[in-house]
């Protein structure tokens, strides 16, 4: 399957998929944090970027209850304000209370074809003027990525993942990862100085191309 088939469906099939789920919402909020595997290299990189004093945000097609337990769970905390998580949210279903049976529903951050189009996020900080403009950096694995991914200086793309073939068929620059712990090492090396966004992203096409023949 193409990866941008499908995609003006997307938003309405992940509604139906959720309004097949009745469980309680805080019940299904514990069940992820009792089940849902979340990589372990995270907590690491999430500290080195506080004490470096590097921005993360969230960009999410998830649900922002959901995704801030799942980081509790993960860094023993609650998250600050270092740790930013712009995502779709959650509501009441026909007025009911969303800790009970079929009583709640997903509430979609935009009006987009995937509920929550995260390059409208990046866009303002791309557009500054060079002497402004961060580095932008960005980690993703799926289509939902795909507008976000177009507007950063450097793409992590989740190896064996949609995102990876998109970013081949379309030549963008990208840089594969497996885990928090390449992303980490390699943010170190460019904040140091040690190699350049361009660099990165240019040999990591490069790299996927190679082993592709």
């Amino acid at each position: 399957m193409d990866v941008l088939e499908g995609k003006a469906s997307f938003r309405d099939a992940f509604r139906d998929m959720l309004d097949s789920v009745k469980t309680p919402f805080n019940e299904c909020i514990k069940t992820l944090q009792e089940n849902m595997k979340l990589d372990p290299h995270f907590v690491e990189f999430y500290y080195w970027a506080k004490e470096n004093n590097v921005p993360i945000v969230v960009l999410s097609s998830g649900m922002k209850p959901i995704i801030s337990a799942l980081f509790e769970t993960l860094l023993g905390h609650k998250t600050d304000d270092h740790l930013y998580i712009v995502s779709n949210d959650v509501e009441s279903r026909d007025g009911k209370d969303i800790n009970t049976e079929g009583g709640w529903q997903i509430k979609y951050h935009d009006e987009s074809h995937f509920g929550h189009d995260k390059s409208l996020e990046i866009k303002p900080y791309a557009a500054l003027p060079d002497e402004e403009r961060p580095t932008l950096l960005y980690a993703g694995d799926g289509v939902s990525d795909l507008s976000a991914a177009a507007e950063t200086d450097l793409l992590f793309a989740r190896k064996g993942h949609d995102l990876v073939t998109f970013c081949e068929r379309q030549g963008m620059p990208f840089t594969i990862f497996e885990s928090w712990e390449s992303i980490l090492a390699t943010t170190k090396d460019i904040l140091s100085g040690k190699v350049s966004v361009k660099k990165v992203a240019e040999e990591g096409l490069e790299k996927v191309r190679k082993e592709g023949n």
